[in-house]
């Protein structure tokens, strides 16, 4: 039972892997500007923002340090997400950083763990890749009352993942990192509601990138890229004018109740009988991936990196950022 994949939605489209994934509707108009954007390190260094020669030196490849604006930056980008995702109605949340191995066994499939997870040595702790682990482990062996659904919750926490393999050029800098932060959202809820939240936990992440003046699409995962606990699943993507193309920003999933299963999440109705609720989460934000998206589409000819009005009093009352060199 434990290494069955779930049953996907009659909706989902079927294919061999995320080549295959179908566009589903664009957000805002993607531009390419008539001026060169440069690599988006070479942005960040152009406002001594980023150091990752000597994060080489102090923990290896996949490590930064951030500093000054784009560091300030970062930071402005997740207290926004945290305010957005508060104005819609979920409950602030801090989270344990490590989780047992039986919440990790609950949360995915053996393969995603191997490919993901960092070991505490020596201990049965293991740090998250998300916070949506830790999270949906929050209730775990619970029995909660149907009329106190949905639990909506909204996350922060710094996230840690092997990325084992090889990736290429475009893929390097902040792209694909073993550290990171997210906010993140979760959605507990009855059966029958799951596609309404579905639908709504996406649109959050196209409206809060649409805020920041990014455009974004929607991209359905096809089979052949569904995770084994997945249900169905939505990528958002934002537009890169440095690449000419859209790139992944965040994954909307609902996990039916697979995870309520294992980790004995349970709903007792007005009649008292019992059964299992279903699971979803969704990225609002994760920063450093994100980062590359905001420098590119508010760059300006002259190297100035424009501030949208919803980020300014995160940023000082800034409205834009100059660059030191």
């Amino acid at each position: 039972m434990m290494t069955i994949p779930n049953i996907i939605d009659p909706s989902v489209p079927i294919g061999k892997d995320d080549s295959e994934n179908v566009e589903i509707e664009k957000f805002g108009e993607p531009v390419v500007p008539d001026f060169e954007i440069p690599y988006h390190t070479d942005i960040m260094e152009r406002f001594n923002g980023i150091d990752m020669d000597a994060a080489g030196k102090v923990a290896g490849n996949g490590f930064y340090y951030l500093m000054g604006d784009i560091a300030r930056l970062h930071s402005a980008i997740i207290s926004y997400a945290r305010d957005f995702m508060i104005d819609r109605g979920f409950t602030y949340c801090i989270p344990p950083y490590m989780i047992r191995s039986n919440v990790v066994t609950g949360v995915m499939s053996f393969d995603e763990m191997d490919a993901m997870m960092y070991k505490i040595e020596g201990e049965d702790l293991y740090l998250i890749g998300t916070s949506e682990h830790s999270m949906i482990g929050k209730f775990i062996d619970t029995i909660t009352p149907e009329e106190e659904l949905p639990k909506t919750l909204t996350s922060y926490s710094p996230c840690f993942r092997k990325e084992k393999g090889a990736h290429g050029i475009e893929e390097r800098g902040v792209y694909r990192i073993h550290q990171f932060e997210k906010q993140e959202m979760i959605v507990v809820c009855k059966p029958e509601e799951s596609k309404m939240w579905f639908d709504k936990l996406w649109q959050n992440t196209v409206d809060f990138f649409r805020t920041m003046d990014i455009p974004v699409r929607t991209l359905e995962c096809c089979s052949g890229d569904l995770a084994d606990l997945k249900v169905k699943s939505i990528d958002v993507e934002a537009w890169s004018p440095r690449q000419k193309k859209y790139f992944e920003v965040g994954s909307c999933s609902n996990l039916g109740d697979a995870q309520a299963r294992r980790l004995k999440i349970r709903v007792q109705g007005k009649d008292k009988n019992k059964y299992f609720a279903h699971t979803l989460n969704n990225t609002c934000v994760a920063p450093p991936r994100m980062l590359i998206a905001f420098l590119e589409n508010n760059l300006q000819a002259d190297g100035r990196v424009l501030i949208p009005e919803a980020l300014r009093m995160y940023m000082g009352g800034k409205t834009e950022l100059v660059p030191v060199k």
